[in-house]
């Protein structure tokens, strides 16, 4: 038999033959699996001994691929292990503004009329700001204005007629900004003739950053209005009309 034929031969003996994976890479598995076998005498160590480590199954793979390489037919599939997936990152929520409320009765306050000052202290700028008082209705309560310390064009502002309160809003318009500083809300009001108790009265205060942190304050107006000789219909603002 000639060479060329022989070649020819080997090729198509080469190409009919199809491996049995599976038995392989199981051989190849309980090999690993399986302890070392203590040898029965002792082996000199020298060059050639090579110890049996934690590098065992990357050896096995060359293995089997060279295994597959010179049988030349099929292809030898490895999985590899992917690392479990990583936790979703949790964003903590923006902190919101630094910022204080404080509310007081005004000592221009009279036996008629009485003004609650809010004052509003920030730190930061603020981009959303929505403050509401409410003063509550005891005998002879009427809204007659109110006024704050920011441009007037920089508002929204409501008076509502509420069970048991009337409710002073300001909202901060779209696009309007409150810098750092003390800034003051003030609600003014008729009442009965004499001292009026306003620890009824309350205010709530939120407050918005850029980056979206919220702040919400709330307290009251706790005291009395003092008492004067005179009534006062207003002070520094327009009348609300109810």
């Amino acid at each position: 038999m000639d060479q060329e034929q022989l070649r020819r031969e080997l090729r198509e003996a080469g190409l009919a033959h199809q491996p049995d994976h599976a038995r392989m890479l199981a051989r190849v598995e309980r090999g690993l699996a399986a302890p070392p076998q203590a040898s029965r005498r002792p082996r000199a160590a020298g060059p050639r001994s090579v110890a049996w480590t934690g590098r065992r199954w990357t050896a096995a793979v060359a293995v089997a691929v060279a295994v597959a390489g010179v049988v030349g037919v099929g292809g030898l599939a490895v999985t590899t292990l992917d690392r479990e997936p990583a936790a979703p990152t949790s964003r903590l929520p923006a902190p919101g503004p630094v910022a204080a409320a404080a509310g007081t009765i005004d000592p221009g306050s009279n036996r008629w009329w009485a003004q609650g000052d809010l004052a509003v202290t920030t730190e930061t700028p603020v981009s959303g700001l929505v403050v509401d008082v409410r003063v509550a209705r005891t005998a002879g309560v009427v809204s007659t204005g109110h006024w704050r310390t920011r441009p007037a064009e920089d508002f929204t502002v409501t008076v509502t007629e509420e069970p048991g309160s009337l409710l002073y809003r300001w909202t901060l318009k779209p696009g309007r900004t409150v810098p750092p500083g003390r800034h003051v809300f003030a609600v003014q009001y008729n009442h009965a003739e004499g001292v009026r108790d306003a620890s009824a009265d309350t205010y709530t205060v939120v407050l918005t950053s850029d980056d979206g942190g919220r702040v919400t304050l709330r307290g009251g107006f706790g005291g009395a209005t003092s008492a004067k000789s005179r009534p006062r219909s207003q002070d520094r603002e327009v009348k609300t009309a109810k």
